[in-house]
């Protein structure tokens, strides 16, 4: 190296020829970029400023920005745009650079809470009508997993589509969740996960979660992140559409769909004698309505 700014840098020398990343790592090849940008993102942590980097194809970013981010010694937030890559982040890469680096960095992935099971939902799902075969076989897959996990992350079931059906009435948003009213609060996954990540050294979200969290504060809820020292986002041509969605306004179908779901087990724990039946069925009708019309307009 004999570039100064290179030759200062331990985020570099990781990855250098001769470094721990070429012994250890079998076919790797030192990349003058993957070092430039190695550098630039730790002398970015270190200094407290911006940086937008921009990389090609087998620049070999991730690991670019995973070492100065486990060798800074503070607490840094990884945002990803899509679950693959935070779950690839989580599950091999960030594990892969700790154990070289030897760093004592203590990981968490977090997720929005619609990506957890939820046990108060399981509980009630025996008064839910579901449809079809494949919603019922799903369901007793899902209940028979809910005996096995310790995290409630759906992308752990197998034989169950992350799109599947059954999800919508097993999982929560933030405007039904019971909270702390919530029988299951002290098993719940999504407080368990959120415990986790506030101990962590390495949390990695995704873009949603995050503008969330910062939606969250500027209402004057509590927070979903701890606080940080430097937050990285990987795949950011996403974030204008993405943010977008937290500091607009606006409903969705599977919205009014999902709440004309959940009156009716309301309405059978409520002992008001309002009736709801009509007013839900017709707010049924208009949205599937609206939906075929859009769809026959495209």
């Amino acid at each position: 190296m004999n570039d100064p700014a290179l030759s200062e840098s331990p985020s570099a020398a990781v990855l250098e020829e001769g470094g721990p990343f070429a012994r250890e790592f079998q076919g790797f090849h030192p990349r003058r970029a993957q070092q430039e940008m190695a550098a630039a993102v730790e002398y970015a942590i270190r200094d407290r400023v911006a940086l937008v980097a921009e990389s090609g194809t087998g620049t070999g970013k991730t690991f670019a920005y995973l070492v100065p981010s486990l060798l800074s010694g503070g607490r840094v937030i990884l945002s990803t745009g899509t679950r693959h890559l935070q779950d690839q982040l989580f599950l091999r890469d960030i594990p892969a650079v700790r154990e070289i680096l030897g760093a004592p960095a203590k990981i968490e992935r977090l997720k929005g809470r619609a990506n957890y099971l939820c046990l108060h939902r399981l509980d009630q799902s025996d008064g839910m009508l579901f449809q079809g075969v494949d919603e019922v076989r799903d369901l007793a897959r899902i209940r028979d997993w809910s005996t096995r996990t310790d995290t409630g992350d759906r992308s752990e079931v197998s034989g169950v589509a992350d799109d599947a059906s059954v999800w919508g009435a097993l999982t929560t948003g933030a405007e039904t969740c019971l909270g702390a009213k919530c029988d299951y609060i002290q098993e719940c996954f999504v407080y368990k996960a959120r415990k986790r990540a506030m101990a962590a050294d390495i949390v990695v979200v995704n873009h949603h979660l995050f503008f969330s969290d910062i939606a969250l504060k500027d209402e004057g809820f509590g927070e979903v992140l701890p606080e940080y020292d430097c937050v990285i986002f990987d795949e950011a041509h996403l974030i204008p559409e993405i943010a977008s969605q937290f500091f607009g306004f606006g409903f969705s179908s599977n919205q009014l769909k999902s709440l004309c779901r959940d009156i009716p087990v309301a309405e059978a724990a409520d002992k008001s004698g309002v009736a709801l039946d009509t007013p839900v069925r017709e707010l049924e009708r208009a949205v599937n309505e609206v939906v075929l019309s859009v769809g026959a307009e495209r």
